[in-house]
């Protein structure tokens, strides 16, 4: 089984490291676009044509399989990245966990981008799987960037600034951009009591129950806007890449 993921920068991580908890032995090929990045800011068919770019590169590496592991390329880029690799090749999005969230909380903020907060594919989301509950959109300007950076110092102050958002007392937090899912830890206390809701491990599952293949090796590749690299020196910063870093993987 050789699976490809996509992303503008490090969000992959969070799915990437999600795959190999569940199947060690899959071989992983990591497609970003840090020539490109961030895709948030860009236009809906820059985003398409970026995301059709990373995922061609994986293709081209014979994987079985995409995951789409970026809400931002989700939302833009989804469709025409399944009209051109399915269904020779299962394509995963990435959804913000809402539906779950909304499902065992009353009382539910979203933290996002600041392009994706109060989008109409978030309003949208929340209407179709919002369950009654009560949803707060917070923006969380910088962070991604920060993540991205390994910015420790601009990774606290984006966190602060979007807990200060949050409605006191609130019962859950969904991680609205997968980048956010490697400081995880940082937000859970920022914002305690709060069950935070990712969407790495769900993607996982669905990939591996879509994405057909035998057992592999257990490899990682890595292609860095097209071109083969190893994995970026950022990506040590954060448990998943230091977990991802030991190839071949061990079970």
């Amino acid at each position: 089984m050789k699976i490809g993921l996509v992303d503008s920068g490090i969000g992959l991580l969070a799915a990437a490291a999600a795959v190999r908890r569940l199947r060690a032995d899959a071989d992983l090929v990591l497609a970003s676009d840090p020539d490109g990045m961030p895709w948030g800011p860009r236009s809906a068919d820059d985003v398409t044509e970026r995301a059709l770019a990373c995922a061609r590169a994986a293709a081209d590496r014979g994987v079985d399989g995409l995951i789409v592991a970026c809400n931002t390329a989700s939302v833009h880029a989804l469709p025409a990245l399944r009209d051109a690799f399915e269904p020779g090749l299962p394509v995963v999005g990435t959804v913000p966990a809402v539906k779950p969230a909304a499902a065992a909380h009353r009382s539910v903020a979203i933290w996002a981008t600041p392009a994706t907060t109060g989008s109409a594919y978030q309003r949208d989301l929340i209407a179709a799987h919002g369950n009654g509950a009560l949803v707060t959109e917070v923006p969380c300007p910088g962070l991604a960037d920060a993540v991205q950076a390994a910015d420790d110092a601009a990774i606290d102050a984006a966190v602060a600034a979007a807990a200060a958002l949050t409605p006191v007392g609130v019962s859950a937090v969904v991680l609205g951009c997968t980048h956010y899912e490697l400081v995880a830890d940082r937000i859970a206390a920022a914002v305690p009591g709060a069950e935070l809701h990712g969407s790495a491990d769900a993607v996982a599952a669905q990939a591996l129950r879509r994405i057909p293949g035998g057992p592999g090796g257990g490899t990682l590749e890595v292609v860095l806007s097209g071109r083969p690299a190893g994995l970026p020196a950022v990506a040590l910063a954060y448990k998943e890449g230091v977990a991802l870093a030991v190839t071949p993987a061990t079970a």
